[in-house]
């Protein structure tokens, strides 16, 4: 920013009047005191893993109680033992997965050759899903290989995950996808 000498005179001018008008017995401290109360006061805590990346530091989000569930902030989690409380600017701006007037609430369907998609229930979505699967893994399941040996798999469906997952949600999910015989499982960080 580059200041001109007149304006640095008035900068300096209004400075100083505001520090000889702020010595004439004015009573801010109501002023501080609200100043220094912490937003997060009254907040709700939770604590949840950064999905953004294959780190997966932990940070802190205080929601509002006023019943919308806003986030209010996002921290790094100082208890964490992987980002023990510091986050990237990407995880710093977690808010934006629930702040985004643009963000999607209910599955979107696009039927095959339609150019335009249209929202669907989650009840219809998920029957339609568990259908899909259903009806592929009966189709190429395989019971045994070709020397006779017991192999119970298909090789048609495929399973990325993400770094989104704890390890206690990817042995649920490993043990599902296992259950329906899946052999290409694998882990993508940067979904």
């Amino acid at each position: 920013m580059k200041v001109t000498r007149r304006e640095f005179i008035q900068i300096s001018g209004a400075t100083a009047a505001g520090l000889a008008v702020s010595s004439l017995g004015f009573d801010l401290s109501p002023v501080k005191v609200h100043a220094q109360m912490l937003k997060t006061k009254y907040a709700k805590e939770t604590t949840t893993i950064c999905p953004y990346c294959a780190v997966g530091c932990g940070a802190i989000v205080h929601t509002s109680q006023k019943g919308d569930g806003r986030v209010i902030n996002i921290e790094g989690d100082p208890d964490h033992v992987i980002n023990r409380g510091s986050l990237c600017s990407k995880g710093s701006s977690l808010s934006q997965l629930t702040e985004n007037e643009n963000r999607h609430l209910e599955p979107m369907y696009r039927a095959p050759y339609a150019k335009e998609w249209k929202q669907v229930s989650w009840d219809w979505a998920l029957t339609e899903i568990a259908k899909r699967v259903k009806k592929t893994r009966d189709a190429t399941f395989t019971h045994k290989n070709a020397k006779g040996q017991v192999v119970n798999r298909t090789v048609e469906i495929v399973s990325g995950g993400s770094s989104a997952l704890d390890n206690e949600e990817c042995w649920i999910y490993q043990a599902l996808l296992r259950a329906l015989g899946l052999v290409y499982v694998e882990h993508q960080a940067r979904i």
